[in-house]
């Protein structure tokens, strides 16, 4: 019998309340917010740092009692004359006792170079007609009091997305990596059309049909009569072991690469019976594993049921 003890979800009162992301142009920034946001986390990009305050008491200061959002707030050079401002709103708002942590994106010169290159963006701190290598130096220099003051450096010159995302998620979302996907199990009727919008798709059309056995037609894959007839049969036995083994090999793929929403799609012919039924198994199976499962079922509104 399967183990149905689930791993921990991701613990979110060790997640901080308020984090400020910064760093050099080019460095991963865009990929942070998209990590912060799939967390839960509000983000706000390119902010002023003299609309900190604001948006700070906007939202309930992190650690107040009251209803507020998980803060991730971007403040890098594209500022421009704003920029100058950061350093002394971070010290104020410790002075206030309002807790954060600071990201600092970092990545070597020559990648910078080559990124900005291969983008055909403009450095923001390139208005002159300066190089894009000038660029960055003046950037550094702006930037090196709040590399020293950063809660975490994450240097990102030979980092793939996938590594940025799993690094930033190990550092501020703190529990079980698989809780961070969310996996949709839905049955269908081949019938009625095929799936438009699933990842992975299996047909179970070659197991029984329990819609030949006239007690069972009326009935769906939901109710114990059509459960049985489906699950105890020797070809499923053998199917589910088979279809295990294949899950347990693709989704821990899909988690390290990052993905966020993974739809699986089950179908049979009418999305009545056989569908339905190994829908509902799959899901628990995945559940098992640790995984954010829901369950659904597309065409069972059409089911040839008893009035």
């Amino acid at each position: 019998m399967a183990d149905n003890a689930q791993e921990p979800e991701i613990d979110l009162e060790s997640m901080p309340g308020l984090v400020f992301v910064t760093g050099m142009s080019g460095a991963g920034r865009t990929e942070a917010m998209h990590v912060f946001e799939d967390l839960g986390y509000f983000c706000v990009d390119n902010l002023p740092a003299s609309l900190i305050p604001s948006l700070v008491d906007l939202n309930g200061r992190p650690g107040e009692e009251g209803e507020h959002k998980r803060l991730a707030v971007v403040c890098d050079a594209r500022n421009g004359g704003y920029f100058g401002a950061l350093g002394d709103q971070l010290a104020a708002l410790k002075e206030q006792g309002v807790d954060y942590r600071m990201l600092f994106l970092d990545a070597d010169d020559e990648k910078l170079v080559s990124r900005y290159k291969s983008s055909r963006r403009r450095h923001p701190l390139c208005t002159d007609g300066t190089t894009i290598a000038q660029g960055i130096q003046r950037e550094r220099q702006l930037l090196m009091s709040l590399r020293d003051a950063a809660d975490f450096v994450i240097n990102t010159t030979d980092m793939l997305p996938q590594k940025l995302r799993t690094t930033i998620r190990s550092l501020f979302g703190t529990g079980n990596e698989r809780r961070g996907l969310s996996v949709t199990v839905y049955s269908f009727g081949f019938k009625h059309g095929a799936p438009l919008d699933a990842d992975l798709v299996m047909d179970v059309r070659f197991l029984p049909n329990p819609y030949y056995d006239p007690d069972l037609r009326n009935l769906t894959g939901l109710d114990a009569p059509v459960r049985d007839f489906v699950m105890l049969r020797e070809e499923t036995i053998e199917f589910r072991k088979k279809w295990h083994e294949l899950l347990d090999v693709v989704m821990p793929g899909y988690v390290a690469e990052g993905k966020q929403q993974l739809a699986i799609a089950v179908g049979c012919t009418g999305g009545q019976h056989r569908s339905v039924a190994l829908a509902e198994s799959t899901g628990d199976y995945l559940k098992t594993k640790g995984y954010r499962v829901s369950v659904a079922h597309r065409d069972l509104k059409l089911a040839e049921r008893t009035r």
